[in-house]
């Protein structure tokens, strides 16, 4: 009955905006009209400020230029809120908004030196790399709100401003609260971003700067205690299942809390030569013959695992301690300085000839503090436990310093607009992680809006393992300076795009060496000791086809999008992805009465079975349990609208709407139910003034 009603109220709020604006729409044209004939008449400004006048960047645009992007005002995918649930880039995940959450799709990181390991919640966090900066010739501002009366509530307020005609603020805030489907699921965030960017007059210096702020909380309930809950005598509300760990005041549940800060600044100086693009236009492009630049950023992330209640269900391994607080916690303080030089020749047109030389070093200085806490006071019987555990140290501390120097440089050559060709190489010179490196090549290769472009690739990559495959001594997880060895990919890729015919398909090759992965000790007699304590594995090869192909068709109103995704390899339960993944997405696009520009549509997504991975609890990691099982899969379908009026965007969706008819139930995670059927609504409103 609830639900309902809050169906009813949210078709109701947007019946009401639509029959507003339908009506009001003749007033507010003649409003506009007539202000604007009384700022002409008063000798003022009298352009109509629009989505056109508020242009942004983004770090990797301003390494190559000077040059903006007009900010994006459709509602175009507005309903994918969830970062868990893009479907280009699908997850596993533990049912809710906000809880633990992996790739389904095979796509290493290319990153090399120290990293820390722990990615479960990432997805959430607020990017300092991925801010933007702001040129608005009038205040811009936007509110963002998705929930209401539903289950995820989540918040967003941005607000950018010209200080002058060279410097611009701008400040983001994101608030979610989300109550889970299932007992003691909650999550909540508070994430914060304040950037500036300034320009001087003569275009040649450039100053960013930001500070991101992140803590989120997630619970950790260790999934529901009944076995079947998808079959037709147990079908019930999701939150009247008993969870493993359960509280009603929901402050001793078991959670994981992450606190990422950041502070970042850089500067860059163009000598000599400059050349312009659109000059005095709000689409001015500079580009330079030679630019240098330094960056620096401080950064300090903290990993806790928090518990305050006794483990009665057997969702954690076998451990005589109650507690942990605040024990289990890492923090992490990274300090680190990046010197650049580019170097770029050109002839007469920026758009013809250019090749390009960028080199820079970057020093890197991580400073590791992780809580332990001593072994045997919390073991009865150590001499029952599996041999890694035996030989632990009592030791208490855990306090160390990494340094990395990295040397990058980039070679590229691009004639005319038809071929673009690069060769990039990072290399670590000395510090704890010496011998790794990443090495690209590509080649972008255009034959026409008709025919398409191809893009060539490859890359090799020889990375340490991250911190957590290295070092952990966590109440239940404890391994320390293991001797594992570097993981080496080596790739090549092949792809062809065109959007003429709305095709965009690639080939990737994996072949990999020292794939470092957690799986589950070995238990053949199901010890419970032994259960569900897990160990860092090194794959001595594996090898990996990925085919991605993704096809959109037109027709009148109505579009199909589709993507296929491919992916064979001869280590399928150790990589632990499905063989094939689809997505598809039906919808039908209009203007209503000429004011409310809208799309309806149903999405259904599949994967085949594969052996799905485990969560661990307390480490925030997904592992590869001793007894691998399969989960049947079904297409899950969802029904949404979207809509646009004026500088509005509103979407309203029903989310997994086949339960009501086949299957009742579906998993990603050993486990952990996902989510029942539900509606989810949002609004946001864009300013300019």
């Amino acid at each position: 009955m609830k639900l309902i009603v809050r169906v009813l109220a949210a078709l109701c709020v947007l019946l009401i905006c639509s029959m507003d604006v339908i009506a009001q729409s003749k007033e507010e044209w003649s409003s506009a009209l007539d202000s604007a004939r009384a700022k002409e008449d008063g000798k003022k400004d009298s352009v109509i400020l629009s989505a056109k006048y508020i242009r942004y960047a983004t770090l990797d645009m301003l390494k190559k230029g000077t040059y903006t992007r007009q900010i994006d005002t459709s509602h175009r995918n507005y309903q994918y809120y969830n970062p868990q649930n893009t479907p280009w880039n699908p997850s596993i995940n533990l049912g809710s908004y906000g809880l633990a959450t992996r790739d389904l799709l095979f796509q290493p990181k290319k990153t090399i030196g120290f990293q820390s390991g722990f990615t479960a919640l990432e997805r959430y966090l607020l990017n300092p790399d991925s801010i933007q900066y702001f040129r608005a010739r009038a205040r811009y501002s936007e509110l963002s709100a998705v929930g209401f009366f539903f289950n995820d509530q989540v918040f967003r307020a941005r607000v950018a401003q010209n200080i002058n005609p060279q410097w611009n603020m701008n400040v983001d805030f994101h608030s979610t609260k989300t109550d889970g489907f299932y007992l003691n699921q909650s999550y909540s965030d508070l994430k914060a971003s304040i950037a500036s960017w300034y320009e001087s007059k003569n275009n040649r210096y450039n100053l960013l700067i930001n500070a991101v702020f992140n803590r989120l909380d997630a619970m950790e309930n260790g999934s529901i205690t009944e076995n079947n809950p998808f079959a037709p005598e147990n079908r019930q509300a999701p939150d009247r299942f008993a969870t493993k760990f359960r509280d009603p005041s929901n402050t001793n549940v078991p959670r994981s809390k992450w606190w990422d800060n950041s502070l970042f600044l850089r500067q860059s100086l163009y000598v000599g030569r400059i050349d312009t693009v659109d000059k005095g236009k709000s689409t001015m492009q500079i580009y330079p013959t030679n630019s240098m630049a330094h960056n620096t950023r401080i950064r300090k992330q903290t990993f806790n695992f928090f518990k305050n209640m006794p483990d009665e269900f057997a969702a954690l391994p076998y451990n005589n301690q109650a507690l942990t607080l605040n024990n289990d916690k890492t923090g992490i303080t990274n300090v680190s300085n990046e010197f650049e030089y580019n170097f770029f020749l050109r002839g007469k047109s920026i758009f013809k000839n250019e090749a390009k030389l960028n080199l820079a070093f970057q020093h890197d200085m991580n400073w590791v503090e992780q809580s332990q806490v001593d072994s045997l006071r919390y073991y009865t019987d150590r001499a029952a436990y599996p041999e890694p555990l035996k030989k632990l140290p009592d030791s208490t501390t855990f306090d160390r310093f990494y340094q990395n120097g990295i040397v990058k440089g980039e070679l590229g050559y691009k004639f005319s607009d038809r071929l673009d060709f690069s060769l990039k190489a990072n290399q670590i010179v000395f510090g704890h992680n010496i011998g790794d490196f990443l090495y690209e090549a590509k080649a972008d290769i255009s034959m026409g809006d008709k025919i398409g472009k191809v893009t060539l690739s490859a890359y090799s990559q020889n990375k340490s393992p991250e911190m957590v495959f290295e070092n952990l001594n966590y109440t239940y997880a404890k391994w320390n300076d293991l001797d594992l060895k570097k993981t080496k990919i080596q790739n090549v890729a092949f792809q062809y795009r065109n959007p003429t015919l709305g095709f965009n398909g690639k080939i990737e090759y994996f072949r990999m060496n020292n794939y470092t992965y957690f799986e589950e000790l070995s238990n053949p007699q199901n010890d419970r000791k032994k259960d569900k304590w897990i160990n860092p594995a090194q794959l001595d090869n594996a090898n990996l086809l990925k085919v991605s192909v993704g096809q959109k068709f037109k027709l009148s109103h109505f579009t199909l999008d589709n993507l296929v995704v491919y992916q064979k390899t001869d280590q399928q339960n150790i990589l632990a992805v499905p063989e094939l993944y689809t997505w598809h997405s039906l919808y039908y696009s209009n203007l209503f009465y000429k004011v409310i520009d809208y799309s309806i549509g149903i999405d259904a997504k599949f994967n085949t079975p594969y052996a799905n991975p485990n969560y661990s609890i307390g480490t925030g990691q997904f592992y590869n349990a001793y007894q691998q099982i399969e989960f049947s899969t079904y297409p899950i379908m969802d029904l949404w609208i979207t809509a646009n009026i004026q500088r509005v965007n509103m979407f309203l969706s029903y989310n997994f709407l086949n339960q009501n008819f086949y299957p009742n139930g579906y998993y990603t995670v050993r486990r952990y139910p996902m989510n029942t059927a539900n509606f989810r609504f949002g609004i946001s409103w864009k300013f300019y003034d």
